[in-house]
């Protein structure tokens, strides 16, 4: 899933009309790596890794796996889930289920793809891309409502969010939320996160580089987000995770 070519897209609505569960993912990606067919041991391999993550990851959040005989690379399959950092068990499980038969319905014999919700991520490739940065497919989400003051309220989002990077590249759930105060009653509420196969330094460089995209996507704006196949970030003017 890594190219050279860098997949941007961008999506504008209000964050305060979403939900946290609900029948749409917030985006999903099907890979061209090629496709299976459905008797095929791909198929075969797909599934058990499905069932393995839906058991796995709700206990810590995160789990990556890899299913099939390696002699036979071409039916082998990769794969992760990842939940957000804040939500419950019973949350992640119930997002990670729904991701996985999400995605096999819009990607159904592709052998590769990413899908995305509020609170999880699924994601599965026919090679192995663990360790790696994935920059294929990167897309963004903001409030289209403007703040008063473009300028400060760009620099505190980011003051707010480099600092949070650092803090996910050295936790060791790759996972960290925090608010910085920038009025008299005003407060940013940001987000960062990383897919628990990266290394540290990889998991920081990913979510600069998500920092380093607001302007193309979130300038002004009182929400944003950029999410990607290995990390995420997200900031608001009102709170969103759970304490």
């Amino acid at each position: 899933m890594h190219s050279s070519n860098l997949i941007f897209f961008t999506f504008t609505f209000a964050f305060l009309m979403q939900t946290s569960f609900g029948t749409d993912p917030l985006f999903h990606f099907c890979s061209n790596s090629g496709n299976f067919t459905a008797q095929s041991p791909y198929k075969s391999s797909l599934k058990t890794l499905i069932n393995s993550l839906i058991y796995e990851t709700p206990s810590t959040g995160f789990d990556s796996e890899s299913v099939g005989l390696a002699q036979y690379q071409n039916q082998q399959v990769y794969g992760l889930a990842l939940c957000r950092g804040d939500v419950s068990t019973l949350e992640c499980k119930t997002c990670v289920s729904q991701a996985t038969k999400e995605i096999q319905r819009r990607c159904p014999y592709n052998k590769g793809a990413t899908i995305w919700y509020d609170n999880c991520m699924f994601k599965y490739l026919n090679t192995d891309f663990f360790g790696k940065i994935d920059n294929t497919s990167k897309f963004s989400l903001l409030n289209v409502q403007n703040v008063d003051d473009p300028i400060k309220f760009n620099n505190m989002t980011k003051d707010l969010l480099s600092i949070l990077a650092d803090e996910a590249s050295m936790h060791h759930k790759f996972y960290a939320n925090g608010e910085l105060k920038i009025g008299e009653s005003e407060k940013i509420y940001g987000l960062t996160q990383c897919t628990r196969d990266l290394s540290s330094v990889d998991c920081k460089k990913c979510l600069d580089d998500a920092i380093s995209e607001l302007p193309n996507c979130c300038d002004g704006k009182k929400g944003g987000r950029v999410v990607g196949g290995s990390c995420n970030i997200r900031y608001e003017v009102y709170p969103f995770v759970k304490v």
